[in-house]
C-alpha cells in the first residue's frame, strides 16, 4: 500500500528551533533539586525498597553507576552539535548504562530504608541526576534525529506491524529491552525504515519508562511536547489547514469559500487517518507506562490544532447561504461523518474530549444549515411570481432550474437521511390525491429524503398549473404542461432519483404526460378535424366537396402557422405527437380524398383546391413544433374561454 507523503513546509514556522529545545533541557536539568528530601519526592511509590540487597552490593551498584556516568557524562557540554548518542554508537552498552539507572536507584531505595548515613545517599543522588541529565539529552536526540522514521504518517502506516513487533517485548520491567534480539527478530518481517522505526520507538519508550520510574517524568514529557507539537502544528500548516474565525469566512465570496472547502477536504481525512492517528499511537508506545502522562502529553500536542481544524466547518455552517452551498455542507457534513470513529478513538481521553464535541458540533450545525437551505429553496419556487409565458410552450427555467438541483441532491441521499429529521409520513406532507391517482400506502414513497423530494418535486409541479393560465391559447398551455412535465418524468428516470422516488411514481408523471397531449391534441386539431365530414361515403355535390376541401385546407394552414411557433424540445415526446396526430388526421383524410376526389378532378384550380394527397399530408406535419417561426400564441393574459383544469 503507497503511503501518502505529507508535504513538508519550505517557509519559516513559528516553532522552536533544536538549540531552544536544548536549552530548555539544561535549563529542566539544572533547575531539578539535589536535596535529599527532593530525591524522596521524587521515589515511585509504586516500587518498594529491596530488603535482600546487602550494604556490599549497593556500594557495588554505586560504583558501577559512577564508573558508568563518567564515562558518558555531557557535564560541559551545552549544546547538541558534538553530541554523541550512546543509543546510537553502542545499543548494547545504552542497555547496561539503563541498567545502571535500576541498579542505582535500588540502592538509593536501600539506603532510605536502612536510614544509613546522608552522604552516600546525596552521592547516589547526584549519579542519578547525571544520568537523567544524559537521558534527556539521549531522548532529544533520538526524537530529533529520526523524525523521518517518527514522522505520524511512517507509524499510521506501519502501526499494526510495528505493534505486533513490540508485542513480545514487553513482558515485565526486568526484561524490556534487555537486548536487540526480539528487535532483530522482528526486523526481519519488516523493511530497514521500518526497523529503524522500530528501534526510534523502543528506544524512546525505554528512556521514557527509566524517566518515569525514577521520578523525572516531567522532564522528559516537556522534550517530547515540544518537538512533536511543532511537528503535528507543521503538518497540519503543510495539508493547507489554517486558522480561521467567523468573521473572516463570513468574508469570503463564494469562490473563494468553496476553494477553502476543497483544500479542507482534501486535508482532512490525511489529517486524521495518518497525521492524528500515527501521533497517538506514537505517545501511546512512548509513555506506555503512565496514562496520565500519555493523555496529558497527547492533549498538548494535537489538541489545539485539531480543535481549529474540526472548528472550520462550523464556521462555514454559520456563514450566508446560497442554494448550491447545500452541496459543499453535504461534503463537508459527509466527511466529518466518515471520520467520526476515528475520531472518537483517536482522541478518547477526557482531557481531549473537547475535540469530539467541536466535531459533534460542526455536524450539527452543518446538518441544521442544509436542511435550511432545503427548506429555503422550495420557499423560492412558492415565491416564484413570473408571469411572463415560456415561449413555444416549452421548458420553464424553473423545471430546469428544480430538476437539476434535486437530482443532485439525490445523489447525497445517505447523507441526507441522517439530516432530514424523521419519517416524513404522508399525514405530514399530504400529497394530493388528483396528482397520486388515490395512491395506496405501498405506492407512496416511504424515506424521509424521498417524501422531502417528491414534495418539492410537487410544489415545482404545482407552480408550474399555475403558470401555465398565463397563456391565452388552452392547447398551448396544455403543451406547456406535457413538456414540462415529461422533462420531470426524463430527469427522474436517468438519475438517482429514480431509485427513491420508484417506478410507480415514474409511471404516474407518465399517464399525466400523455394526458396533458392527448387535451393539447383534442383542442388544438378539433377545428382541423371538424372540418371533414363525419361520413365520407354520402353523395355530395361537387360545391359540397370544393367546400369541405377548402375549409379543410383553411383550417389546417391555420393550425401550421401557429404550431410552428410552438415546440416540443424533447425529439422522441416530439415525433410521438407528431405519429400520434398523424394517426387520427391522415385516416379520416384520407377516407374522404379517395372518396370524393374525382368528382373535383376536372377543377382548373385543383393543385390549389386540394394540396395535399393522403400520403404527403403527413410530411406537411413534420415542421410544426421546432418552434422555428415567432411565438405568436404566448400572452400575460388568461383566456376567459380556459376549461378549468389542475394539474395535479
Amino acid at each position: 500500500m503507497a503511503i501518502v507523503e505529507i508535504p513538508r513546509r519550505q517557509t519559516t514556522l513559528t516553532i522552536t528551533p533544536r538549540r531552544a529545545i536544548a536549552s530548555s533541557i539544561f535549563s529542566l536539568s539544572n533547575s531539578t533539586s539535589t536535596t535529599i528530601s527532593s530525591f524522596s519526592n521524587h521515589l515511585p511509590s509504586l516500587i518498594k525498597p529491596s530488603h535482600t540487597m546487602s550494604e556490599s552490593m549497593m556500594d557495588e551498584n554505586i560504583e558501577n553507576a559512577e564508573a558508568m556516568i563518567t564515562k558518558w557524562d555531557v557535564k560541559g557540554s551545552s549544546t547538541f552539535d558534538k553530541f554523541t548518542s550512546l543509543f546510537h554508537e553502542n545499543r548494547k552498552e545504552a542497555k547496561e548504562f539503563i541498567k545502571c539507572v535500576k541498579d542505582l536507584r535500588r540502592a538509593m531505595h536501600f539506603l532510605v530504608s536502612q536510614r544509613t548515613g546522608s552522604a552516600k545517599l546525596v552521592r547516589a543522588q547526584n549519579l542519578m541526576k547525571m544520568f537523567m541529565e544524559r537521558l534527556e539529552k539521549e531522548f532529544y536526540q533520538i526524537l530529533s534525529a529520526n523524525r523521518e522514521y517518527l514522522d505520524p504518517e511512517s507509524v499510521s502506516s506501519r502501526s499494526t506491524r510495528i505493534s505486533e513487533s513490540f508485542s513480545s517485548t514487553t513482558s515485565n520491567d526486568e526484561n524490556d529491552y534487555s537486548s536487540d534480539h526480539e528487535i532483530q527478530r522482528a526486523g526481519e518481517k519488516i523493511s530497514e525504515v521500518e526497523r529503524l522505526s522500530v528501534l526510534a520507538m523502543s528506544d524512546l519508550r525505554l528512556i521514557a519508562d527509566c524517566m518515569i520510574s525514577t521520578g523525572y517524568g516531567k522532564e522528559c514529557l516537556n522534550i517530547y511536547k515540544l518537538i512533536r507539537k511543532s511537528i503535528v502544528d507543521e503538518g497540519l500548516y503543510c495539508l493547507g489547514i489554517k486558522r480561521y474565525s467567523s468573521s473572516q469566512i463570513n468574508k469570503l465570496n463564494p469562490n473563494s469559500l468553496e476553494h477553502q472547502i476543497k483544500a479542507w477536504l482534501s486535508a482532512i481525512k490525511i489529517a486524521v487517518k495518518t497525521l492524528l492517528h500515527g501521533e497517538r499511537i506514537l505517545c501511546d508506545h512512548v509513555f506506555s507506562s503512565s496514562e496520565t502522562i500519555r493523555e496529558s502529553c497527547f492533549a498538548d500536542i494535537a489538541k489545539e490544532g485539531t480543535t481549529n481544524l474540526f472548528r472550520f466547518p462550523e464556521f462555514v455552517a454559520k456563514s450566508k447561504r446560497w442554494p448550491e452551498k447545500i452541496y459543499l455542507l453535504m461534503d463537508l457534513y459527509e466527511a466529518i461523518s466518515d471520520l467520526l470513529p476515528d475520531t472518537e478513538s483517536i482522541f478518547s481521553f477526557k482531557s481531549v474530549s473537547s475535540v469530539k464535541f467541536q466535531a459533534l458540533s460542526s455536524l450539527q450545525k452543518l446538518g441544521d444549515s442544509v436542511w435550511t437551505i432545503l427548506s429555503e429553496f422550495e420557499a423560492s419556487i412558492q415565491k416564484n411570481s413570473s408571469r411572463i409565458p415560456v415561449p413555444g410552450g416549452a421548458i420553464h427555467p424553473l423545471t430546469t432550474s428544480v430538476l437539476n438541483y434535486v437530482s443532485s441532491l439525490a445523489n447525497y441521499s445517505g447523507v441526507l437521511s441522517d439530516i432530514i429529521p424523521g419519517s416524513t409520513s404522508s399525514t405530514q406532507l399530504p400529497f394530493p390525491e388528483s396528482y397520486f391517482e388515490s395512491p395506496t400506502a405501498n405506492e407512496m414513497p416511504t424515506s424521509a429524503v424521498s417524501v422531502r423530494l417528491a414534495w418539492i418535486i410537487l410544489v415545482l409541479l404545482c407552480k408550474l398549473d399555475t403558470k401555465a393560465r398565463f397563456y391565452n391559447d388552452i392547447a398551448l398551455s396544455y403543451l406547456f404542461l406535457a413538456n414540462n412535465l415529461q422533462f420531470v418524468g426524463e430527469r427522474v428516470r436517468t438519475t438517482n432519483l429514480k431509485c427513491l422516488l420508484g417506478d410507480d411514481w415514474v409511471a404516474k408523471i407518465d399517464r399525466k404526460v400523455k394526458s396533458h397531449a392527448a387535451n393539447y391534441e383534442l383542442i388544438a386539431w378539433n377545428n382541423v378535424f371538424s372540418c371533414l365530414p363525419v361520413k365520407s361515403q354520402e353523395q355530395m355535390s361537387p360545391e359540397t366537396v370544393r367546400a369541405y376541401f377548402r375549409q379543410f385546407i383553411a383550417a389546417l394552414d391555420e393550425v401550421y402557422r401557429k404550431q410552428m411557433s410552438w415546440v416540443v424540445p424533447n425529439g422522441k415526446f416530439r415525433d410521438d405527437i407528431k405519429v400520434s396526430i398523424a394517426r387520427k388526421l391522415v385516416p379520416v383524410y384520407r377516407e374522404f380524398y379517395s372518396t370524393h376526389i374525382e368528382t373535383v378532378k376536372g377543377d382548373r384550380n385543383l393543385e390549389v383546391l386540394v394540396r395535399f394527397s393522403p400520403d404527403n399530408l403527413g410530411n406537411y406535419l413534420s415542421d410544426i413544433l421546432h418552434g422555428t417561426a415567432e411565438s405568436e400564441s404566448s400572452s400575460s393574459s388568461q383566456s376567459s374561454s380556459r376549461a378549468s383544469r389542475c394539474l395535479l
